[in-house]
């Protein structure tokens, strides 16, 4: 009866702390209590300073940073003040546990061997209606000790059909990196660096990529 009795004293406390450390309103009150824990976490756990991506209050943004672990998404959703709608590989999303959670945040899951440009289109849409999508352009975990990778043109292409700013973050001081499901338990000191906001059109797309690419994968914050 005591252990019960702890436990449920314990699940009160979570859920108490979760609400009150909630800063979006999601689609639904589980989704706004696990924003609530999920910036617990970062703050804690990963020691994350208190760094907010500067987003438009209203109106389509594309945010996108480097790929080292599981852990990256929740940095992100901590940094920012309104609802991220992240683009993941199908994979992923229909794994049994998650799927559910996956669906609620309004993820967006993308078939990598099928037809990827389903998951465009409606990123597309999603853009057009004022939403903000997040997406690592790597295309996968890719840490800078990788062989270097070319980032996916997809996200220079939503930008410039949507005509909405690209917000680039670079992410270090991950303990977990290359891990997905370990890396938010793994204790890190993280830092994130903010760049400039870029502005993709038809005409510059490969000058917007490489401006990106350079952002995101150096911690030389000063050639952004």
């Amino acid at each position: 009866m005591t252990l019960f009795i702890v436990v449920l004293a314990s699940l009160l406390v979570i859920i108490i702390a979760g609400h009150h450390a909630s800063r979006m309103h999601w689609n639904g009150t589980y989704i706004n209590w696990i924003d609530g824990l999920v910036r617990l976490l970062c703050r804690y756990v990963h020691r994350l300073p208190d760094t907010k991506i500067d987003l438009p209050e209203q109106g389509g943004a594309l945010v996108v940073a480097n790929h080292v672990s599981g852990l990256d998404p929740f940095l992100l959703i901590s940094a920012c003040t309104r609802p991220l709608r992240f683009l993941i590989a199908r994979e992923e999303y229909e794994r049994p546990l998650l799927k559910w959670l996956f669906k609620a945040a309004g993820c967006i899951p993308v078939d990598r061997s099928g037809s990827p440009e389903l998951a465009l289109r409606q990123a597309l849409r999603a853009l057009q209606a004022g939403e903000v999508i997040a997406l690592f352009p790597h295309g996968k975990i890719h840490l800078d000790s990788d062989p270097p990778r070319k980032l996916k043109a997809g996200f220079a292409r939503l930008a410039a059909w949507a005509n909405v700013p690209i917000y680039p973050v670079r992410i270090d001081g991950v303990s977990g990196q290359g891990h997905v499901a370990l890396a938010p338990f793994m204790p890190s000191h993280v830092q994130l660096t903010l760049g400039q906001t870029v502005l993709c059109d038809t005409e510059s797309m490969d000058e917007c990529i490489s401006k990106i690419a350079r952002f995101i994968e150096t911690t030389n914050i000063n050639q952004s």
